[in-house]
Order: C-alpha cells, then sequence, then structure tokens
C-alpha cells in the first residue's frame, strides 16, 4: 500500500517549524492571498508546482521538501537509528582539551551566535518594514 505525502500538510508542518503565521506567509504571496486561503492551502493532498514553487521561496524551504517529506517515514528511519547505547558509556572519560583553546572556541561560537541573531534581527525588521509601508 503506497502512502502519499499530503503537500499541505507539509506546508503547514515547515511553517510553523519556522514560526512563521499564515497571515505572513500570505502576505508573502501576494495580494490575492488571505489566512483563510493558507488554511484551505494546507488541507490540499496535492499542490500546484507553480505555486508550491512560490511558497518555497517565500519559506526558504526546497521545493522537494514540500514533495517528499513523511513523517511516518522520518519517525521510523530515527526509531531504527538511535537505540539504547546503555552498556556503550564511557563513566570514566579522559579530557585531553586545552582549557584556553575551548575558552576560544566558545567565545568563537557565542560571536557566531550573536552576528547570527543580528542578521535575523535586521531581516526581521526589513520585513516588518514592509508590512508597515503597505
Amino acid at each position: 500500500m503506497e502512502q502519499k505525502i499530503h503537500q499541505g500538510r507539509n506546508v503547514k508542518r515547515f511553517r510553523e517549524m519556522l514560526g512563521i503565521k499564515q497571515e505572513a506567509l500570505a502576505y508573502d504571496l501576494g495580494n490575492d492571498w488571505n489566512q483563510k486561503k493558507i488554511s484551505i492551502l494546507e488541507q490540499k493532498d496535492v499542490i500546484e508546482d507553480s505555486l508550491l514553487k512560490q511558497i518555497s521561496n517565500s519559506l526558504r524551504i526546497p521545493v522537494e521538501a514540500f514533495q517528499n517529506f513523511d513523517e511516518e517515514q522520518a519517525i521510523n528511519i530515527i526509531s531504527n537509528t538511535f537505540h539504547d547505547t546503555q552498556g556503550l558509556i564511557n563513566y570514566s572519560p579522559t579530557f585531553n582539551n586545552n582549557p584556553i583553546d575551548k575558552l576560544i572556541q566558545l567565545h568563537e561560537e557565542k560571536i557566531a551566535l550573536y552576528e547570527r541573531m543580528l542578521k535575523e534581527k535586521d531581516e526581521m525588521m526589513a520585513r516588518l518594514e514592509k508590512l508597515i509601508s503597505k
């Protein structure tokens, strides 16, 4: 029995994972769109390729993700990949890390995180300005 992939449900999953409201997606798709149309779209089994491409561009997710993601398969892969490793844990590990190197690494990671946060803030501000100017 072949299970069909529900493209609308996948759009909803990815949109929610990104923390994007239906209204925001509707705004990105154009004047013909509103929250109600997005809600109806997310109930469709199959979405036209041209519309999937628009949604893909808006959410910055590959079209293939909407076409191929199957939650049941993902759960099966995860459950078959990760096993109980109770007997494999080393309870007396040895650390060969230089504390100063680790400190420098943590500092660099903090800077990278801060830069990513600033970039996301700028993108969000640009989006808000775009919403306000309409």
